[in-house]
């Protein structure tokens, strides 16, 4: 028996093709051929010019569909096996250049072909009713098509830009002892830069080979900084950063601005410079990069990963409605939260019946929930957003070159939770449970290098130097080896809540509510309120 004849492989009339001279057709046919006609452009480009118009076109279009659909098939694979292999390629600005070129390309490659794929469907021989659709859709797939790719181009391009604006053009920086050191700052930034004073000072210490991340926080008003031991700042402060109350560590940015910018010959930033050098000395660590945030910027980023959800232990203070509708001090209580950008940085920055201390650890929370939201699946559906908040990083000295070696070792860390150790109460404490004015280097650098035994790579603390320190009273209240904080390892808080303690009462047992702090803020019992926030440091990712 014959076989029977196809739309697109007919028996041939008279020598005549009817799929490329569609009036021997009947009008249901013509109007068939156009809908498989599009569908051919759309999900083979190139597959209409062969069987239908320009061969020689549609050949040229096919084997860049098969080159597109292998790239697609082996970055599926990567994904699945190599994803970080496949974040630091795509995160490489080369790579990035060439992808503007090819989807611009591609982009315009598919405009042609929708362009002579319209001309191909013959309109003026299908059904009428069917013209404005086919015409409609062939409209709507070419947005849908070369739109996006032209888009993404621009997009690509846009995001580029913004990296190099970001980051430091400067030469890949090496890890030192299998680590990663970067010091963070946080502050609001205005026009007067030589004002600004960091709100917020953490050191990121990143495992080279499994992207492990430990978080260091030290506070604001850290006394008694010393330095490391090459750092110029020794010629200025021969006894380390030592003039009392107005030589807490966040002041130190500002007077090297305006007192020793000469210390840092070529230094965009000496202040900056400074603070790595200060930090890197009360850690023991080298400190190779840092990044100086708009606190606006911070929020944003939140807000472009979609918020974060953390849990907290205690009951925290925020500027909002009062259980009354009027405006003022507003609480989240104990339980779980999603917060947006803008509550994400009051909960973080929130110290009022609080202490700087309690503020350090819910950055600390807020940074890993961050980080725990980190991935591939966030960076690609919210990346111009992400880009977009970065823009707001006042500055930073971190190499663009290495920025998908960074961001491949943010991916391997995502699901490792990250470790924390705050540089005060309550991980170090003197006799009063507030941190000494003068600490123990010593003691802070044997934890430092235990947590980063524990995590690999031992021995990335360097010792205490004694010489710049003989100045120090040694009765002054130092941490022991034996007290209750060091006992208890890396952190004193637990990160499972059904460990945590419970929140404090009212006087009589009873819970505490909003509108009992509301009543204890209007009749001036700050005493009060200072307890019922003991436990707002407790907080979780998640």
């Amino acid at each position: 028996m014959a076989a029977r004849p196809s739309l697109l492989h007919p028996r041939p009339a008279g020598g005549t093709d009817p799929v490329r001279h569609p009036e021997a057709m009947g009008s249901p046919q013509r109007t068939k051929r156009g809908w498989i006609l599009l569908l051919l452009t759309l999900v083979v480009p190139g597959g209409a010019q062969v069987v239908a118009g320009n061969r020689g076109l549609g050949r040229a279009a096919l084997r860049v569909t098969l080159t597109v659909w292998v790239l697609a098939v082996v970055a599926l694979v990567l994904l699945v096996v190599r994803r970080e292999l496949l974040v630091q390629v795509l995160a490489n600005t080369w790579v990035q250049l060439a992808g503007i070129v090819v989807l611009a390309a591609l982009a315009l490659g598919w405009l042609v072909l929708w362009i002579d794929t319209f001309r191909l469907l013959r309109l003026r021989l299908v059904a009428p009713g069917m013209k404005p659709l086919l015409a409609f859709s062939t409209v709507l797939l070419l947005v849908a098509t070369s739109g996006v790719l032209g888009y993404g181009s621009y997009a690509v391009n846009a995001g580029r830009n913004a990296l190099n604006e970001i980051f430091a053009p400067g030469p890949a920086i090496e890890p030192v002892a299998g680590r990663y050191n970067f010091l963070l700052m946080g502050g609001d930034a205005g026009e007067g830069r030589i004002g600004l004073r960091p709100d917020s000072i953490h050191v990121a210490s990143v495992n080279a080979r499994t992207g492990s991340t430990i978080l260091f926080s030290i506070p604001r008003n850290f006394q008694n900084a010393r330095f490391t031991a090459d750092s110029p700042l020794w010629q200025a402060y021969p006894q380390g950063f030592n003039c009392g109350d107005e030589c807490i560590i966040n002041a130190l940015y500002v007077d090297v601005m305006a007192n020793h910018q000469d210390l840092y010959p070529g230094a965009e930033d000496p202040g900056a410079e400074a603070m790595m050098d200060a930090a890197g000395g009360i850690l023991g660590l080298e400190i190779q990069s840092y990044a100086m945030v708009d606190m606006g910027g911070f929020s944003q980023l939140i807000d472009s990963m979609g918020g974060v959800t953390v849990t907290s232990g205690g009951w925290t203070t925020y500027r909002g409605t009062r259980p009354d509708g009027e405006w003022g001090n507003a609480w989240w209580g104990p339980g779980t939260y999603d917060f947006d950008g803008e509550q994400a940085l009051a909960f973080a920055r929130s110290r009022h019946f609080s202490t700087d201390y309690s503020r350090i650890r819910r950055q600390q929370c807020i940074q890993s929930a961050m980080l725990a939201q980190f991935n591939p699946q966030t960076l690609v559906t919210r990346f111009q957003g992400i880009l977009d908040a970065g823009e707001q990083i006042v500055e930073t000295s971190l190499p663009g070159q290495q920025l998908g070696t960074f961001v491949s070792l943010a991916t391997k860390g995502q699901s490792q939770g990250m470790g924390r150790l705050t540089i005060g109460p309550p991980d170090f404490e003197g006799e009063d449970g507030r941190f000494t004015t003068y600490p123990d280097f010593d003691e802070i650098h044997s934890r430092v290098n235990g947590m980063l035994a524990e995590d690999g790579t031992p021995q990335a603390a360097g010792p205490a130097d004694p010489a710049p320190l003989l100045f120090v009273n040694a009765t002054a209240g130092f941490l022991s080896a034996s007290s209750p904080a060091a006992s208890e390892g890396p952190t004193a808080d637990s990160n499972d809540p059904d460990d945590w303690p419970a929140p404090p009462t009212q006087r009589d047992g009873s819970e505490i509510t909003e509108e009992y702090l509301m009543h204890l803020e209007d009749t001036g019992q700050s005493g009060l309120l200072e307890d019922a926030a003991t436990t707002n440091h407790l907080c979780v990712a998640g």
